[in-house]
C-alpha cells in the first residue's frame, strides 16, 4: 500500500482545483505534483498563461489553481494508473470549503473514473481532460494544449 505524501496546495483564492489520480514515484519523492520531468503537466500550463514557470507555487497562487489527487492511500506499481487498486480516497472538503472551486479538472480517465466512484455526490463542475504523463502518447503537447486552454475560463 502507498500512501499519498504530498499536502494539497491550495489557498483562499483557489478557483480551479486539479485532481490527478495519485502521485508518480517521482512527485513522492521530490514531494510536489508533477514533478516526473516527461510529465507534460508544467509545460502545458507555462504555455497556456504564456508565462515562464520559475517557482510552481507562485505560478499557481497567481492563476488561482489547487492541485491535489482523488486517492489518499492504493496499491499501485511504480506509477501506473492502470495499476490502482484498494483506493481510499482523500477527503476534499477542506479545500472545497475554504477556497472559491468554481470548477474541478480531473487529470486523465482514472482520476474521472475514481472521481466519479468516491464523489457522487459532487455538485462542482467537472471536466475530464487527457492525463499530461508521458504514458499517454496518444496526445501531443500541442494536442493538450488545445484541451487545456478551458482552465484559462475560470480563472479570471
Amino acid at each position: 500500500m502507498e500512501y499519498h505524501t504530498i499536502k494539497p496546495f491550495f489557498n483562499k483564492d483557489s478557483k480551479v482545483l486539479i485532481l490527478g489520480s495519485f502521485p508518480s514515484v517521482k512527485s513522492r519523492e521530490e514531494g510536489f505534483y508533477y514533478a516526473h520531468p516527461k510529465n507534460r503537466f508544467w509545460q502545458v500550463l507555462s504555455y497556456i498563461f504564456n508565462e515562464e514557470i520559475e517557482n510552481k507555487e507562485d505560478f499557481l497562487k497567481s492563476h488561482y489553481i489547487a492541485l491535489y489527487d482523488v486517492c489518499a492511500s492504493c496499491e499501485i506499481k511504480g506509477s501506473s494508473d492502470a495499476s490502482i487498486k484498494k483506493v481510499i480516497p482523500n477527503n476534499l472538503a477542506s479545500i472545497l470549503n475554504y477556497s472559491k472551486i468554481k470548477v474541478i479538472i480531473l487529470n486523465g480517465k482514472t482520476a474521472s473514473r475514481l472521481f466519479s466512484k468516491f464523489y457522487p455526490d459532487n455538485q462542482i463542475k467537472t471536466i475530464t481532460l487527457p492525463s499530461t504523463s508521458p504514458a499517454n502518447a496518444s496526445y501531443s503537447l500541442s494536442d493538450l494544449i488545445q484541451e487545456y486552454r478551458i482552465i484559462k475560463e475560470f480563472t479570471r
